[in-house]
């Protein structure tokens, strides 16, 4: 027995225990985001299909500020799901405050500021228009970047499927992550730009004004305050 003893300890084995990660929360906000998705295909666009719904003129749209708040709802879930795991802190100010006895975990708080974000950027978006004296494109915009957004959210559902539900190494992936969304990002605003709907202010300093302090000002606010 003593020499089964001295045997194992000089194999060094170590036991490790392994903690199953439980995803189920993961599931759950995808099946309400898909219900969502549902309820605005069949109940505010009135039984559209994909292809009308995304191919749709604007004239012959109806219910645009009901698909535009429900389309940003889910791509802040499916945001917060995917970049929450990366957050390396709650901010004590934010870990002190409870919700119905309960306190904000890694994925309220970006849940949290992807709402404010989303919140104070639309705001921002609709007095810049109305300050310049074209305040009818507001509209325009916002049922040119539900669209966009639309699009996003179903990649979106396929990067929380793969994340946690897949053997992918999560801190290599971080990397690719930010390619992806610089990709995005860059994408929107040559789509913003170029979109035959002419969704952007006609001057260009107008343009180049709102893409500095509505696009990319906003953005770095963001990722000052999840990732510092």
């Amino acid at each position: 027995m003593q020499k089964i003893i001295q045997l194992l300890l000089s194999q060094n084995i170590t036991n490790q225990i392994r903690i199953p990660e439980n995803n189920d929360w993961v599931i759950f906000i995808l099946l309400g985001c898909i219900f969502l998705y549902l309820f605005m295909m069949n109940i505010v666009e009135r039984e559209a299909n994909l292809r009308d719904f995304l191919l749709q003129k604007y004239f012959d749209a109806s219910n645009n500020l009901p698909s535009w708040v429900i389309t940003s709802c889910v791509t802040a879930l499916l945001l917060s799901v995917v970049i929450s795991q990366y957050i390396p802190v709650v901010p004590k100010f934010i870990a002190g405050l409870q919700l119905f006895g309960f306190q904000l975990n890694k994925f309220g708080f970006c849940l949290i500021a992807m709402i404010f974000f989303y919140l104070i950027k639309s705001c921002l978006g609709f007095l810049f228009y109305q300050s310049i004296g074209d305040g009818k494109k507001w509209s325009i915009f916002y049922f040119t970047s539900t669209k966009f957004y639309f699009v996003l959210s179903f990649l979106l559902i396929i990067l929380c499927i793969t994340h946690y539900y897949f053997p992918i190494d999560r801190n290599k992936m971080f990397l690719y992550y930010l390619w992806f969304f610089s990709f995005v990002f860059i994408f929107k605003v040559f789509f913003y730009l170029f979109h035959k709907n002419n969704v952007l202010p006609e001057k260009w300093y107008y343009k180049f004004l709102y893409i500095c302090t509505l696009q990319i000002a906003p953005l770095l606010l963001l990722w000052k305050l999840l990732f510092f």
